[in-house]
């Protein structure tokens, strides 16, 4: 990523230009996620993928409105509205239209990868969605076992796969692959989301009453655990990037932040190690956003796989 790139272009940066046309997509085999990958919009159009929402609510702002909100939108309005988001899984009939539309323009196959089944019921929203049109499409659900630009990495991989000439298997497998080489760390401004939520499971017993701390959290096979506890975020930044060295040669790197003000102090840690032009920056979205709270930023890595 080049130096003077702004931070509200950085969402831009996953894959290509974010402002050139969408072109109508050749790949036989099309790819479905749900919103809970992070996925940046354009990019999605211009690939074909499509994205299932997740149900926010803000306030008095519904999934309606919400889902038409960018991730910047939804951080300046969740400034402004007191209490928590609410977020749920999307119906199986969400995935069921999702799978039918692109079924109507001539897809051969689907894969879908959706959120870990241990975070969510997403996943079993899409298999139950993929049983009702088995009928008219033979449709693939992977549990991506991860979130936010963890799963939108292995989105891309299977994307690519797909536009390769990929049949339904090829595409599948590369998901799989994928998913086999992801880490997912994230480093916490603030625990208040988690435990006004609920969502610190099995990492409660490990912080017990320790809420004046700035940890490191981790997806290990699916599941939300604590990593470290850091006491100053700093130190916490700097577990992240010590969590980057430990992980090898890297095939790909995705940056992503809840409205972080010192996401470019991180930036310039991660670059002490990764060239700038193999980082991507955007933006933490509301699903995973709302659980972990305002200030987050979560480092995705795909290692490269001999």
């Amino acid at each position: 990523m080049p130096e003077e790139v702004a931070a509200d272009d950085r969402a831009r940066s996953f894959e290509g230009d974010a402002q050139s046309a969408p072109t109508r997509p050749t790949a036989k085999i099309r790819v479905v996620t749900d919103s809970a990958a992070d996925l940046d919009r354009t990019v999605a159009g211009e690939h074909g993928v499509s994205i299932v929402h997740l149900d926010v609510r803000l306030g008095a702002f519904g999934p309606d409105v919400t889902s038409t909100w960018s991730p910047e939108e939804f951080w300046q309005n969740s400034a402004n509205v007191a209490g928590l988001p609410e977020t749920s899984a999307p119906s199986p009939g969400a995935f069921s239209a999702a799978f039918s539309s692109l079924a109507d323009d001539g897809a051969e196959g689907i894969v879908c990868i959706a959120l870990s089944s241990k975070l969510s019921a997403t996943y079993q929203a899409a298999v139950v969605g993929a049983e009702s049109v088995a009928d008219g499409i033979r449709v693939q659900v992977v549990d991506s076992r991860f979130a936010t630009m963890a799963e939108g990495l292995i989105v891309l991989s299977a994307v690519a796969a797909a536009e390769a000439g990929g049949d339904l298997d090829d595409v599948t497998a590369a998901a799989v692959a994928t998913r086999g080489s992801m880490q997912l760390f994230g480093a916490l401004d603030s625990l208040d989301n988690l435990r006004k939520g609920g969502r610190l499971g099995s990492a409660q017993a490990l912080l017990g009453g320790l809420l004046d701390i700035k940890p490191v959290l981790e997806i290990n096979d699916g599941v939300l655990e604590l990593e470290s506890r850091p006491r100053t975020r700093s130190r916490s930044f700097e577990r992240l990037v010590s969590k980057l060295r430990e992980a090898g040669d890297i095939e790909r790197l995705a940056i992503v932040h809840a409205a972080a003000s010192d996401i470019d102090v991180f930036v310039e840690l991660v670059a002490s190690s990764l060239a700038k032009d193999r980082i991507s920056v955007g933006w933490l979205g509301p699903v995973i956003g709302t659980h972990v709270g305002r200030g987050t930023v979560a480092l995705a890595v795909q290692r490269r796989v001999s």
